[in-house]
């Protein structure tokens, strides 16, 4: 048989169709002993996942701890894994938010001041520390919603997930997305709106 290392272009071309396949595929590959199966789907789904954690937790390094124990629970399931029953995406968002509250539960709430840091650009020193405040009320409203609020609201408007994929994610209905969204969507404006009225924003302060 042809040794494809001589062909580096064979290899990029096995990447490029490997890219197109399916989550549920990939993840079957890598069942069977692709081991490039698993770098492609942790490049696709990894960036999802942290950020969700990062949402969730408001802290850089246990979101990274996150998704590595969400990625590495995935590789365990995959030889278990039934096609057709649920996508990877919906199976690896569920375990992720769990792995989120079992940190919540085990700490006692700390300043959430450690989010993503602006993107390197132009934009002016003003402009960027204004970025961040708005980063730090946002992730602090956050932290303020009760749980299930709090998973549906970052599913919803920060990963913009269909409502009946989060509701296989959540283990819920749709209504019960829908009522969990519009209340956490109404207590986060209240929120934001209760610290601009502190900072005197709306009496010219």
């Amino acid at each position: 048989m042809e040794d494809l290392t001589s062909h580096p272009q064979d290899v990029r071309g096995a990447d490029c169709a490997a890219n197109t396949l399916s989550d549920d595929a990939l993840l079957r590959q890598f069942a069977d002993g692709e081991a490039g199966a698993a770098r492609i789907l942790t490049d696709r789904l990894g960036p999802r996942c942290y950020s969700v954690a990062l949402r969730m937790l408001g802290n850089r390094a246990e979101a990274e701890d996150v998704t590595q124990d969400a990625m590495m629970r995935l590789w365990q399931m995959a030889p278990n894994w039934v096609s057709g029953q649920a996508k990877v995406s919906t199976w690896l968002y569920r375990v992720t938010l769990n792995l989120c509250v079992d940190i919540r539960r085990r700490k006692t709430p700390d300043r959430l001041s450690d989010v993503p840091e602006p993107e390197d650009g132009k934009a002016s020193v003003v402009d960027r520390m204004q970025d961040e405040a708005r980063k730090d009320a946002l992730q602090s409203a956050l932290a303020e919603l009760p749980e299930r609020q709090r998973q549906a609201v970052v599913l919803r408007h920060i990963e913009e997930l269909p409502n009946p994929e989060i509701a296989g994610i959540m283990g819920i209905s749709v209504e019960a997305v829908e009522s969990l969204t519009a209340r956490g969507k109404r207590s986060l404006t209240a929120i934001l709106a209760g610290r601009r009225e502190e900072l005197g924003y709306d009496n010219g302060g």
